[in-house]
């Protein structure tokens, strides 16, 4: 069992900054592949980016390509968002979830998520 505990979401101008932290419970994190999804308003939750158990490998939405960037902490149980150049567009409740699967682009490959957290970007 994995609880995932998710902060650091906020209001942020356009073109601002935000980063998530999302610090997991257990032994076993670094098993774990970390990903983050989006929600915003009347949308599917969506994905936005992964990394791996062993923070060598990343993969990230097209939409956010070159403006997030996503790493672990295995040390700590923490996996972050960097979220930079930040757009209006944005604006939406964010997941993190662990998973032991491949399909790390859909949300039905993960097996825990923690809680959203709302990040509002003005224009």
């Amino acid at each position: 069992q994995v609880q995932l505990v998710v902060s650091g979401g906020g209001l942020v101008q356009a073109g601002g900054s935000l980063r998530l932290s999302c610090a997991a419970s257990g032994r076993t994190f670094s098993t774990y592949a970390m990903g983050w999804f989006r929600q915003a308003p009347g949308k599917e939750r969506e994905f936005v980016a992964v990394i791996s158990g062993s923070g060598v490998m990343t993969h990230f939405a097209n939409s956010v390509k070159g403006r997030f960037t996503i790493s672990r902490d295995n040390a700590r149980n923490t996996v972050y968002l960097q979220m930079n150049s930040l757009k209006p567009e944005d604006t939406a409740v964010y997941y993190c979830a662990a998973m032991t699967g491949t399909a790390y682009w859909s949300q039905y490959d993960y097996d825990y998520w923690g809680q959203g957290t709302q990040v509002t970007v003005s224009s």
